[in-house]
């Protein structure tokens, strides 16, 4: 398999982005490039309803730009498409005409509902929610899909977006009570005309898009929160309406400075988040969930997934992503250490009280242990703890890629409290302590085959307190070096397990 590269170019109502995916020889997925440039085309319609030309001129300048960028990553396939901003102005099949005239590229329009369905598809494979609501507030249309099953049910695009609502606040930036008020019954008044938004209450609503992306930015900022990503992130209706509450009384040159927020969002942020609380409360929706990913995403799933775009299982995906990124573990040795991992917990489970996510933490560390070696092999525990915080692992919590990361890159109580101090507020009471003990499982299963030859299975554990006896089968090949590791654990496993581990060799049978 060759490397291969593709990108995405997307010419939205509020910007135009591109997104350059590469494909390794190892079968992985990545970005390798992005660019993004503000448009607010919805603020460029004439009185006519037509683009103006300066605004096809900028996105011609745009487009070129991005395309120097893909010839240079020698891009294979680039697909561009547009959404809301050219596909309700009077002019907008002119106005692609105009841009392959001058550019060569064959601009796909989207319909509303393939812009739903594409950030639909973005979402669902990057977050494991079996059903909810899906929004897409866009610069000129908000789109809204239901989902039942990880399957599309329902969606609607509406005329509508932050740039397009943002001419009724003015030029202030500050809405007035009757201009908010003539926002919401816009947003109401389009969510009644669609009854199904209304007769699937308590699901959460999921949010794709730069309104929900800068939402979770402010909250974050505004509490601190110590995680590198918003994505999967989830926000409290309560503590919405107040960020709302705060950022509608702010002038624009204070406004730009609140925290988490970017400058260039500053004047838009208002409408879109009126937009999101009432398509909320319509719902009668749960609670928030930011999603990272969106339309670009789905997009491109669409280009690689032709057949089935939907993924099955989104964290083993991922998962299987991030090691073919990180190739430098020998594969075998890997599966048997999770194989040897998921054993021995099988065997111990039952000892103590451990979060019912226990086994699938152990699973997942047991897979991405070894990929910190690919930056350094001597400080590979370090590495791996900072690339699995880091890396997509799409279907999991905050919390759990916290534990993963420290499972995964367990070498010690002392050295786990320092790993986890900048993530307390994340955590339980109890996660400390189950760290601790599946990280030292995960040792065992490390140190079970240290020469990685794959000698000691297959393997039976048997628990027979105060003991935890390692038994390979007879014709298992030369396991000194596994024993001597093994007992070098043993004082610490005790400490965690309440029973000492030993290798039964052979010739001790």
């Amino acid at each position: 398999m060759t490397e291969q590269r593709m990108a995405i170019i997307d010419i939205g109502s509020n910007s135009v982005r591109l997104v350059v995916y590469e494909r390794t020889a190892s079968g992985a997925y990545r970005v390798i490039d992005g660019s993004k440039r503000q448009a607010r085309l919805s603020e460029h319609v004439g009185p006519d309803g037509k683009l103006t030309s300066l605004a096809i001129e900028q996105i011609v300048h745009t487009l070129r730009h991005f395309l120097m960028i893909c010839t240079y990553h020698q891009t294979k396939r680039v697909r561009a498409v547009a959404t809301a901003a050219i596909r309700n102005a009077a002019n907008g099949r002119e106005a692609l005409s105009a841009i392959r005239a001058a550019t060569g590229l064959e601009v796909e329009l989207l319909s509303g509902e393939d812009e739903a369905y594409y950030g639909f598809l973005g979402m669902i494979n990057a977050i494991d929610a079996e059903d909810g609501f899906l929004i897409d507030i866009g610069g000129g249309s908000t789109e809204v899909s239901l989902f039942r099953g990880r399957k599309l049910v329902r969606s609607v695009s509406f005329p509508f977006g932050s740039v397009s609502l943002n001419r009724r606040i003015g030029q202030s930036g500050i809405p007035d009570s009757q201009s908010l008020k003539e926002i919401e019954a816009i947003v109401a008044d389009a969510a009644a005309g669609e009854p199904w938004i209304a007769e699937s209450p308590g699901l959460p609503l999921i949010g794709v898009g730069g309104t929900v992306r800068a939402l979770g930015k402010i909250h974050q900022a505004s509490s601190g929160y110590p995680f590198p990503s918003n994505h999967n992130y989830r926000i409290e209706a309560a503590d919405v309406a107040q960020l709302f509450d705060q950022l509608v009384k702010l002038p624009l040159d204070k406004r730009r400075k609140f925290p988490g927020l970017s400058k260039e969002r500053a004047d838009v942020i208002v409408p879109g988040l009126a937009i999101l609380q009432r398509l909320f409360q319509s719902m009668k929706a749960s609670h928030y969930v930011v999603c990272g990913t969106g339309l670009r995403d789905g997009l491109f799933h669409a280009e690689r997934l032709a057949e089935e775009p939907v993924l099955p299982d989104v964290l083993a995906s991922s998962v299987d992503n991030v090691q073919r990124l990180y190739l430098n573990a020998p594969s075998r040795h890997v599966e048997l250490v999770e194989r040897l991992a998921l054993h021995i917990y099988g065997r111990l489970e039952d000892i103590y009280r451990l979060p019912p996510d226990a086994k699938l933490l152990l699973q997942t560390a047991a897979k991405l242990f070894r990929i910190g070696a690919a930056v350094d092999y001597y400080e590979a525990a370090k590495h791996s703890f900072y690339l699995i915080l880091n890396s997509h692992l799409n279907g999991l919590t905050h919390r759990q890629i916290v534990l993963i990361a420290a499972i995964a890159s367990y070498k010690g109580k002392g050295r786990l409290r320092q790993q986890l101090a900048d993530y307390r507020e994340l955590l339980h009471e109890a996660d400390l302590e189950a760290v601790t003990r599946l990280g030292m499982i995960l040792q065992l299963a490390i140190a079970l085959d240290r020469s990685e030859t794959q000698a000691a299975w297959p393997l039976e554990a048997k628990l027979l307190p105060p003991a935890l006896l390692l038994v390979p089968a007879p014709e298992a090949g030369h396991l000194s070096w596994e024993q001597a590791e093994v007992k070098e654990l043993a004082a610490d496993f005790k400490k965690a397990w309440g029973v000492v581990p030993e290798l039964l060799l052979q010739h001790h049978a």
